[in-house]
């Protein structure tokens, strides 16, 4: 084969450099500002990190030398991973436990006497276990996480080799595995101290669940240790108009009015649903740099109402996507979610092109990474940037044809589309085989688990 002048000195630039991994043959879509998507490119991975990406013209390395794996990716999608900012993993175990009922029922009267009777961290690691296989398998990468026994929960990610943010819960009453809520925050510092600097994938946190069952104290005082650790602090915010009646009559103010005042809004919260804002306490958000994630499906579930995503985009927010916990969606697919976030606001609003396919795929992704702080290492295709990246397979008649590659994937993908996932450079799944996790094994604890629930 010969050998173009551009081509031998691109190769004398790229020196002796070996790749451990190439995803190779498909459409790349790297999810940079204003960048095209590249037609039977080449994706080249070494020490985790991707240190090139080739153009069908650029036939430097169609050679790859023994040792360095290789993934087909022909009639395939290559993208950034999925980023899933707003779940309780754990949760998978509760799916379908109490369905069809209003927020604060649910809640209150089903899923936390529940959780006092079932959860322990043999529970939480179980649940924990198949989470991560449903993210997997659905193509999210990357993930932010709050729940009660969250070092079983951090445990199991571990196993399956997740990038996660994970969160130790927070609530002003008695909890799983914290039966004193006067020592809530010791407990949640401790797991921060214990677990930071642990591993380069995942980063502990504090997720309070609310402003009504969290005192404005502990509020301050989950806050001032994640400012501690750098580390963000997640909220519930303003998910039901009760929530709001309630927080307006014990402090005066609109939620977020109530949580500036307490000094907690800046680039360090990340506020989950924020349906019932007004206009001055969206421009408040906008101001203070708050991190919003939108989570359509558990709130229509839920009916607890519709998030003004297309507006806070309009003023220059950057929303993430979340699925919410199992219990209240009741799964983990970000592409169902993109679909539905899509088409919820479109019918909110009456206006087809509010929120489009291609800001529902910013959200699930480089938007996504900006709500972790972590824009600069994940969330596109580039050059030294962590290589989180899945393909979706394209060989199904409901994506079939593709004309543009954002639409494809909101409105006709769906999870089970994901063929292979790869995090930090590491594959986690291979033509739809698990590499790290035992599904069948984890599918018949979970089972067993069910049983034992639905009899507490």
């Amino acid at each position: 084969m010969e050998v173009s002048g551009r081509e031998m000195e691109s190769q004398n630039n790229r020196g002796e450099f070996r790749p451990d991994l190439i995803i190779k043959g498909g459409t790349v879509l790297t999810m940079v500002q204003g960048q095209s998507p590249l037609h039977d490119a080449k994706v080249l991975i070494s020490d985790g990190k991707i240190t090139d990406i080739l153009d069908a013209d650029d036939h430097w390395y169609d050679r790859p030398e023994a040792g360095t794996e290789i993934i087909d990716a022909k009639d395939a999608i290559i993208m950034p991973g999925i980023i899933n900012c707003h779940t309780h993993l754990a949760m998978t175990l509760f799916r379908g436990f109490a369905d069809d009922l209003p927020l604060r029922e649910w809640l209150f009267e089903k899923i936390f006497p529940l959780e006092a009777k079932v959860l322990n961290p043999e529970t939480v690691y179980w649940g924990s276990l198949l989470g991560c296989l449903e993210l997997i398998a659905s193509g999210v990468t990357c993930f932010a996480d709050g729940y009660f026994f969250e070092e079983a929960t951090l445990k199991a990610v571990q196993k399956a080799g997740l990038r996660s943010l994970l969160s130790q819960g927070v609530i002003d009453f008695a909890a799983p595995g914290v039966d004193d809520p006067r020592k809530n925050l010791i407990h949640a510092r401790n797991f921060i101290e214990r677990y930071s600097g642990l591993s380069k994938l995942i980063r502990p946190g504090i997720f309070c669940h609310s402003a009504l069952t969290c005192s404005g104290s502990t509020l301050q005082g989950a806050w001032e240790i994640s400012l501690e650790f750098d580390v963000p602090l997640q909220i519930h915010l303003s998910e039901t108009k009760e929530e709001v009646d309630e927080i307006m009559a014990k402090s005066g103010q609109r939620p977020v009015f109530y949580l500036d005042e307490l000094g907690i809004l800046d680039q360090n919260l990340i506020a989950a649903h924020s349906i019932y804002l007004d206009k001055n306490e969206i421009n408040c958000l906008k101001q203070r740099d708050v991190k919003i994630v939108h989570v359509p499906e558990s709130n229509m579930k839920l009916g607890c109402g519709i998030a003004r995503i297309s507006e806070m985009i309009r003023i220059g927010l950057q929303p993430g996507l979340g699925t919410d916990g199992c219990s209240s969606n009741n799964n983990l697919d970000m592409f169902q979610e993109m679909d539905s976030a899509a088409k919820l606001s479109k019918v909110a609003e009456l206006d087809p092109v509010g929120l489009t396919a291609k800001n529902v795929l910013e959200m699930a992704t480089i938007w996504g990474a900006g709500i972790l702080g972590l824009q600069d290492q994940i969330g596109s295709i580039e050059k030294g940037k962590q290589a989180d990246i899945i393909v979706i397979d394209l060989n199904s008649p409901h994506l079939c044809p593709m004309y543009d590659p954002a639409s494809i994937l909101v409105y006709s993908a769906n999870g089970s589309d994901v063929k292979d996932v790869i995090v930090n450079g590491k594959i986690l799944m291979k033509d739809r085989r698990f590499m790290t996790l035992d599904s069948a094994q984890i599918m018949e604890k979970a089972r067993e688990l069910g049983g034992k629930i639905i009899r507490a």
